[in-house]
């Protein structure tokens, strides 16, 4: 640095010497032209050289000397500037040593051992974070009861010739660390957030049916138990609450108050559960919840979507809808079955009168189609060919269990050749008059062309699945409801509503009746009165059970990876069996999964059972219980979904056992959580 400094200064004091020698020349040019000119200027040029000659020999060290001084002085005003500086700053290694701090930063690290490494000082904050070529990074962390925003910022320290200080490693990186205190801030943003309010939805969700159960007279005293039960949870948070009608209620909250209800996981569910005075039916309650939106009108919405979900899986829970996710609570209790069928009237002359300006309707169920896809399917094609218009079912693949009672319309002189298309011969079609029809199904991430939701604009959803968060969008009609054994119950109860009822023919009605006996096992599963209903309609149609019976007999090879299955069964936690199904040589894995997860329910103390099969490179897993366990939220937690006791997942990623940790973590899980037990 000290030559450096030398040969500027050299540089500055030599520009007079180079300004006289070319006077100098200038002279001597001159006396060639005009000699006495010359002789006039040439004592000038002598002296102003003999004056620049001194101050270069002179003066240079006394010039020298008092640019270094300034030099010095700088540097100690800069050093005073930082360590002055009220933000608290410092330089730290790529190890987190401190290497130097102002006094701001002193003041707070203090004398303690940890102030020395920013590491141990910000635990959050790791080595691999200071070893980044580029480190700039915002991180929040806490220091001695405090909150810090720390700032990161990768910078070299070099003298002026590019080479490291006297203090410095020749190769060391240094890292400029900032802090800024951030505790009332937080304090006031916490406060702030507590003020928000949280607005909900409270339905009774079999109101008329309990009251149905017990003396006029002491329905009243059954409302008011109801109510005094649900202001006193409301009460007990300090929210305020508003009957809007004999079922339902309204109620607002501070958010600092909400927390309570997150941790008692709505005890409300359960107390509400032991109201009785002679009624055999528990009352139920639907809960849903907004909150965390900008405004009280989006927190409404989000409210009603919440209930709408609640009610849309089967009531009996709560469901707590904010802008960034949305949560499920309860959900434990077997789905009521509504005694009247006016829903079912209502929405099957809905869609008839939706026909009535549409020529085309294309009927699509979820991938791998099953037995109750394509009997709700074919319920639909005979509801729309009655109304006079073109149908077609939309099938990308066809497997083993559908492929006899598909075999019966292809062979069937009263079906067109084009009544099955592809999803690509589909996506021809559609036009403006197009309804797409989408039976068994509610998401979107599993039917069987996904195209079509896109290019199709009128779209209707016919489903007996719970809801999850993943659902059809902009359905102009949906009618799903959880209570219903199967798709093939639903629409068999509409097609008695459409055109005055309709004869349905003897393939649509065994299709039907098999999706029913199939989603029911038999009829043991989520069946009511209006199962039985439905069955005996399909029955007068002429659904041939012996028919039905011989179609769905097992080949022996689907027997004997169903029997394997069970006998390599392992039992969880006492309560819950895990097997697997070897996928080589059958024509159905799924299937055959399925049906070996209800054979599990049949061992004595079994509340849930899961089988696993890896075929065409995804996992498929099926769950299943009694009434001991919601399945449905197990398997929403691998991102599937279903019943409360018939459940499915699919897994595109891992082995086997991995899924089988997966499932099992998520079960101990639900169990800490009080889901399970």
């Amino acid at each position: 640095m000290k030559k450096k400094t030398q040969s500027v200064i050299d540089i500055y004091l030599a520009w007079p010497i180079v300004i006289i020698a070319i006077l100098l020349l200038g002279d001597i040019v001159l006396w060639l032209t005009e000699p006495r000119g010359a002789l006039i200027l040439l004592p000038f040029i002598l002296i102003a050289t003999a004056f620049a000659l001194l101050l270069y020999f002179t003066r240079q060290s006394k010039l020298q000397g008092a640019l270094q001084a300034y030099a010095i002085g700088a540097c100690e005003v800069h050093t005073t500037i930082f360590d002055e500086m009220p933000t608290p700053y410092c330089m730290v290694d790529e190890r987190g040593n401190v290497l130097w701090a102002n006094r701001s930063f002193r003041e707070i690290a203090g004398n303690r051992p940890d102030a020395r490494n920013i590491l141990q000082m910000f635990p959050n904050i790791h080595k691999e974070m200071l070893e980044e070529d580029d480190v700039i990074l915002e991180i929040h962390s806490d220091y001695q009861d405090r909150k810090y925003l720390v700032d990161l910022m990768r910078t070299a320290v070099t003298t002026e010739d590019g080479s490291a200080p006297s203090l410095y490693a020749p190769d060391q990186k240094t890292i400029a660390v900032y802090l800024r205190d951030e505790t009332e801030e937080t304090v006031l943003r916490t406060q702030l957030n507590q003020e928000h309010i949280v607005i909900g939805l409270v339905y009774i969700d079999n109101y008329d049916e309990v009251r149905e159960q017990i003396e006029e007279v002491r329905r009243s005293l059954l409302t008011a138990l109801i109510d005094r039960k649900i202001s006193h949870y409301i009460s007990s948070v300090n929210g305020l609450i508003y009957k809007l009608e004999k079922d339902k209620y309204v109620f607002i909250l501070k958010e600092q108050y909400f927390d309570r209800m997150l941790q008692d996981r709505f005890s409300i569910l359960e107390e509400v559960k032991n109201v009785n005075i002679g009624n055999e039916m528990a009352v139920t309650l639907s809960i849903g919840i907004g909150y965390g939106a900008d405004s009280y009108q989006k927190n409404y919405e989000y409210a009603h979507t919440s209930i709408d979900m609640a009610l849309g899986r089967g009531g009996d829970q709560a469901v707590v809808k904010s802008n960034e996710n949305l949560t499920y609570f309860g959900g434990k209790t077997q789905t009521q079955e509504k005694a009247t069928r006016v829903k079912a009237r209502v929405k099957a002359q809905a869609f008839q009168e939706l026909l009535e300006t549409r020529d085309r309707v294309l009927v699509m169920g979820h991938a791998n189609s099953d037995v109750d896809c394509l009997g709700a399917s074919a319920g639909v094609y005979r509801m729309v060919t009655e109304l006079g218009k073109r149908c077609y079912i939309v099938e990308n693949t066809v497997t083993a269990p559908i492929l006899p009672l598909k075999e019966r319309f292809l062979q069937s002189a009263d079906y067109p050749e084009d009544m099955f298309i592809t999803g690509a011969q589909a996506l021809q079609m559609v036009d403006n008059s197009t309804v797409l029809v989408v039976v068994d199904c509610n998401r979107p991430s599993i039917i069987d062309e996904p195209e079509l939701l896109r290019a199709c604009k009128t779209i209707v959803v016919f489903d007996h699945h719970r809801q999850s968060s993943e659902t059809i969008q902009g359905a102009v009609l949906s009618y799903c409801e959880p209570y219903a054994s199967s798709a093939c119950e639903m629409i068999a109860e509409m097609m008695q509503y459409i055109a005055d009822g309709i004869k349905v023919k003897g393939p649509e009605a065994d299709a039907m009746y098999g999706g029913i006996v199939i989603d029911s096992q038999e009829f043991t599963v989520q069946t009511g009165v209006r199962t039985f209903e439905a069955a005996a309609y399909l029955r007068r149609c002429g659904a041939d059970i012996t028919r039905i019976r011989k179609i769905f007999r097992e080949n022996f090879k689907d027997y004997q990876a169903k029997a394997a299955a069970i006998s390599s069964a392992e039992i969880y936690r006492d309560a819950y069996a895990f097997s697997t199904i070897e996928p080589k040589g059958l024509e159905s894995p799924t299937v055959v999964c399925a049906q070996a997860a209800n054979e599990l329910l049949n061992i004595r103390g079994i509340k849930a059972s899961i089988v696993l099969t890896l075929y065409n490179d995804l996992i498929y897993v099926s769950a299943r219980s009694i009434d001991e366990m919601n399945v449905q939220v197990l398997m929403e937690k691998l991102g599937g979904g279903g019943h409360r006791t018939i459940a499915g997942a699919q897994l595109r990623e891992g082995s086997l056992p991995e899924a089988i940790a997966t499932i099992k973590q998520a079960i101990d899980e639900m169990i800490k959580e009080g889901e399970a037990s």
